[in-house]
């Protein structure tokens, strides 16, 4: 994934900038950076990796060094930037966040178009997208056509935010609005930004939820519409179910509430069918799982208890490194039970969805290590039947990485995908088969996912303006 900060000013921003995007160090791990534009020094840019140090520890220096009216910045899981750039269009810093996943068939097209052409490559020999964009806008007569052109070739999703050498920025939502971007304002300008929360500690208040593909341009002086908004918006629902940060509000719905009403309603559905009557505790699977256990504990009445806690003060949060296995290794490393909560205890844990199974059925077995009694698991998503094509996020070599999706495989063989709406719905003899297989596999005492609808009803914004791909393959 990725996130994004910006500022322009009448006034010096670069510690702000530098706060902004350390407020989306949950969006990315493997590299960061900032640039900057200031009268009479022009742009300026640095770039770090953050695999083995956060981005305050590697960016700290930038205070001092580094200066500015308008900045930006960003937190990448894959491509160095910001990039600076020189071209017809004039000077200019660009971050783009998103995936493009027609990438190598884009950079033929242009290189057989453009006599003289090229690109860096990256180590392995990859090109980084944002340079492809850059070039694509540069390409075209203006930045807006130049924008609306690169996101009308893109097979993937592209947010961009350029900074133009006088201290303007442009803004662009990509085209369907699967990622956030907002606008805040004060008494000396603007600020953009992926999270909410980001710009409103620093002293910005709500101006404006760009719409989808709409692009303005921000100065000191005041935002102006560059390009009107399209009227398809697929807004990637997993923003509310797992990796948006909980103070953040997207289209008007705040993270934290949608997940204490998506545990409500899970725990509805338990009631209804009269299962998991038994439980001692209700707890979550930190971080994100936890406020949905919390929605699920308040409804059902049953205690909320955390029995076990992640040691963060030296351990990197769980996606980190990037090797799967270490990664495994970092997770079960940071646990630490609280024996009084699990030993001879009837526990139920929502996390906040089921990708591949890995650490779950680590966890799992954790508990059982440490005397619990039964170990029940609620996803507060559905089963996840997709590789999400649209963000970098989480993203899967093969659908056959996804537990649900080899379950089915290994329940049924190829037939089995022809019914995949069937699996998902725990009311079929097919969705029933499923959840014990996962259990009996993964040694949960019982499964259940919450519903498509379920998840639709506490984001509470309108179906056909959210991204389900990965539940239900719905483009």
């Amino acid at each position: 994934m990725g996130g994004y900060f910006g500022i322009t000013s009448k006034n010096e921003c670069v510690a702000d900038v530098f706060f902004g995007v350390d407020y989306h160090s949950h969006l990315g791990t493997k590299r960061a950076g900032m640039a900057a534009w200031a009268e009479g020094i022009g742009l300026q840019r640095e770039i770090h990796k953050i695999e083995s140090a956060p981005f305050r520890t590697k960016f700290e220096h930038v205070l001092n060094d580094m200066h500015g009216t308008t900045a930006i910045g960003c937190i990448s899981d894959r491509d160095p930037q910001p990039l600076l750039v020189r071209s017809h269009l004039g000077k200019f810093a660009i971050l783009a966040i998103g995936v493009i996943n027609n990438i190598d068939e884009l950079i033929e097209e242009y290189l057989s178009s453009c006599d003289g052409a090229h690109f860096d490559a990256m180590t392995g020999g990859e090109i980084n997208g944002t340079e492809l964009i850059a070039a694509m806008i540069s390409h075209s007569n203006s930045f807006v056509e130049g924008i609306q052109f690169a996101q009308s070739q893109i097979d993937g999703t592209a947010g961009i935010v350029i900074m133009l050498e006088g201290g303007r920025l442009i803004c662009a939502r990509d085209k369907y609005g699967r990622i956030p971007m907002l606008i805040g304002k004060n008494d000396d300008g603007y600020a953009v930004t992926f999270e909410s929360f980001a710009y409103q500690k620093l002293g910005y208040e709500d101006e404006s939820e760009l719409g989808p593909g709409e692009i303005v341009e921000l100065s000191p002086e005041g935002m102006k519409q560059l390009a009107e908004p399209g009227k398809t918006k697929r807004i990637c629902s997993f923003l509310w179910s797992y990796f948006g940060y909980p103070t953040s509000t997207y289209e008007g719905v705040n993270v934290e509430v949608m997940r204490y009403r998506n545990g409500q309603k899970m725990a509805m559905n338990d009631m209804e069918k009269g299962v998991a009557t038994e439980i001692d505790y209700v707890g979550g699977v930190p971080d994100s799982g936890t406020p949905h256990a919390i929605g699920y504990a308040n409804k059902s009445g049953k205690h909320f208890a955390r029995a076990f806690i992640k040691y963060t003060p030296t351990w990197s949060r769980s996606f980190m490194p990037a090797n799967q296995t270490e990664r495994n290794k970092v997770a079960k490393m940071k646990q630490i039970p609280v024996m009084e909560l699990i030993k001879d205890k009837k526990l139920l844990f929502v996390d906040d969805s089921i990708v591949r199974g890995t650490q779950l059925r680590e966890t799992v077995e954790f508990l059982y290590e440490n005397g619990a009694k039964e170990v029940h698991i609620r996803s507060a998503c559905p089963p996840i039947l997709y590789g999400c094509k649209y963000l970098n996020f989480s993203r899967t070599v093969s659908d056959m990485e996804l537990i649900s999706r080899r379950t089915i495989m290994e329940l049924e063989g190829e037939e089995g995908l022809k019914h995949l709406e069937e699996y998902a719905d725990s009311k079929t003899e097919r969705g029933q088969s499923l959840r014990k297989a996962i259990s009996d596999k993964m040694k949960f005492d019982s499964l259940e996912f919450q519903t498509l609808e379920g998840v639709v009803e506490a984001i509470g914004i309108d179906e056909c303006d959210l991204c389900t791909y990965c539940w239900n393959g719905k483009e």
